[in-house]
């Protein structure tokens, strides 16, 4: 089945990376470590991502981030910044000045900023002391992305490059915009965007996507069938929709 959904992905692309200039953020709960520094203030440390780990339902589907998903980011040394909760007006540093350094490991991207001594600097300072900085978030513009399903037949998509804007230590996590996503859905699989957000509003994602995958695997064109075939359907199209029947019912199963 995910094999199958790959190749329709490849298809509707023509095995062509998806590219988007729309910025999307993510976020993670983690510790955020405040160490000792012979410069500045003090210096922040923590993970803006973290690899192969699924994130909570983003509004019908359900986000991974490959290991080599930075890699180019880093390669090319483009600037990134590190903003308090992603705020122009709270920039803690960058990496061009290298008062912002990133890297991966097994973890994930980790981030380490040198605190500046300013007003942002310490209240950021005293609240990671105070522990009361519990979240991590990175902002991108994704290049490559991928769309398979979990083992428990959830949409996922995995994101395998993206554009890294900035990190950002947060204490509020209250964004969800999956437009960028759901548009990357919609494109790969040839379905209006409406229809996707709908059915992602209604929990029924994965249903519409089993459905499209059982119609193109049986080779149906959504078109008007004359004559017999209007009133007796073929054996093809009867075996479609009793697939696309035992799909609704393992997924309301799971659902439960």
């Amino acid at each position: 089945m995910a094999k199958e959904l790959r190749q329709i992905a490849n298809h509707a692309e023509g095995g062509n990376l998806v590219k988007t200039k729309d910025i999307e953020r993510r976020f993670h709960t983690a510790k955020i470590e405040l160490r000792a520094s012979t410069n500045g203030i003090g210096v922040l440390f923590g993970y803006a991502a973290v690899f192969n780990r699924y994130s909570q339902n983003l509004g019908g589907f359900v986000e991974q981030v490959d290991p080599a998903a930075f890699n180019k980011t880093i390669a090319d040394g483009v600037e990134v910044l590190a903003r308090f909760n992603h705020s122009d007006d709270a920039l803690l540093g960058t990496s061009l000045a290298e008062t912002l350094r990133l890297g991966t490991d097994g973890t994930g991207l980790w981030y380490e900023v040198d605190l500046p001594d300013t007003s942002t600097g310490r209240d950021v300072k005293a609240l990671a002391e105070r522990g009361d900085l519990r979240f991590s978030s990175f902002a991108f513009r994704t290049m490559e992305d991928d769309w398979g399903y979990t083992s428990e037949d959830f949409p996922l998509r995995t994101l395998k490059a993206v554009q890294l804007v900035d990190v950002a230590p947060v204490v509020n996590p209250a964004y969800r915009d999956t437009t960028t996503g759901l548009r990357s859905l919609a494109d790969r699989f040839e379905l209006d965007l409406e229809e996707a957000r709908t059915a992602a509003e209604q929990n029924k994602l994965a249903t519409l996507l089993h459905d499209k995958e059982t119609s193109r695997a049986h080779g149906h064109e959504e078109k008007p069938v004359d004559g017999q075939g209007a009133t007796h359907p073929s054996i093809g199209e009867l075996r479609a929709k009793l697939d696309a029947q035992s799909r609704r019912a393992q997924l309301a199963e799971h659902m439960l």
